[in-house]
């Protein structure tokens, strides 16, 4: 049965890195001595809910946790450094260590490694997160004990509701729009001067009519998105920020 560990040092072992063309020796103290850590840990790199859901989410609330107090947000996971390099370019990784464990030290250390040989994956990390301050186990999310591969508690806004439960989190906009578009300029900036980091999503003229009227119920760009609410176009981004 796995055990959380809240009150532990974690167990020390040495994290083989590629930096470059060099090779790299990474301790824990090198990632956990003085500094308050956010670490999760998954079954795998590239694999679907760890690359859809758990790394892109912590990476997008890292802001939040950075404001928090956290130095920085790990994620653990029983590959080796090269594929772990490759996941990150893959990846939203940006305010994200991607630490690999690739001999399962750590791993086996936290009492977290399990048997996916029905899979062919060998020995893994069982899926966890865990609040690391000056090298002691302060929290551990881990997920419950059955088939598949469950994730309802390691997410990062469990983890962000534990550390600060009245965090602002940063806001989810999209704008769909079309490339030389001076409306969709002009909305682009307004939202720049909020200081709002939106995605942008430009559309080419053979589909733009059909994706902006599907999603928005309009036929021209720009439509915004904030927050999975329609805004609208430039004159309803300008209304919705009391803009004259």
């Amino acid at each position: 049965m796995l055990q959380a560990r809240e009150g532990q040092r974690v167990p020390n072992a040495t994290f083989p890195i590629r930096v470059g063309n060099e090779w790299k020796q990474v301790s824990t103290d090198d990632v956990f001595k003085n500094k308050t850590v956010v670490v999760f840990s998954l079954p795998g790199a590239f694999t679907p809910t760890c690359s859809s859901t758990h790394l892109p989410r912590y990476n997008e609330l890292a802001p939040a946790f950075f404001a928090n107090g956290v130095d920085s947000i790990v994620c653990l996971s029983v590959n080796d450094t090269f594929v772990m390099n490759e996941w990150a370019k893959d990846q939203e990784a940006s305010n994200i260590n991607l630490l690999p464990d690739g001999n399962g030290d750590f791993t086996e250390g936290m009492g977290m490694l399990v048997d996916k040989r029905d899979l062919g994956f060998g020995k893994r990390s069982w899926r966890y997160s865990m609040l690391v301050r000056d090298g002691v186990i302060e929290k551990m999310f881990i997920e419950p004990e059955k088939e598949g591969d469950p994730f309802e508690v390691s997410d990062a806004d469990t983890m962000l509701n534990y550390l600060a439960p009245s965090a602002a989190k940063p806001d989810q906009v999209v704008v769909f729009s079309k490339v030389g578009c001076p409306f969709c300029i002009e909305a682009k900036g307004i939202l720049e001067d909020k200081g709002y980091n939106f995605v942008d999503i430009p559309l080419d003229n053979k589909v733009r009519g059909r994706v902006i009227g599907a999603v928005s119920g309009a036929g021209t760009a720009p439509q915004v998105f904030i927050n999975g609410a329609l805004i609208g176009g430039l004159d309803q981004l300008k209304a919705h920020f009391a803009i004259a």
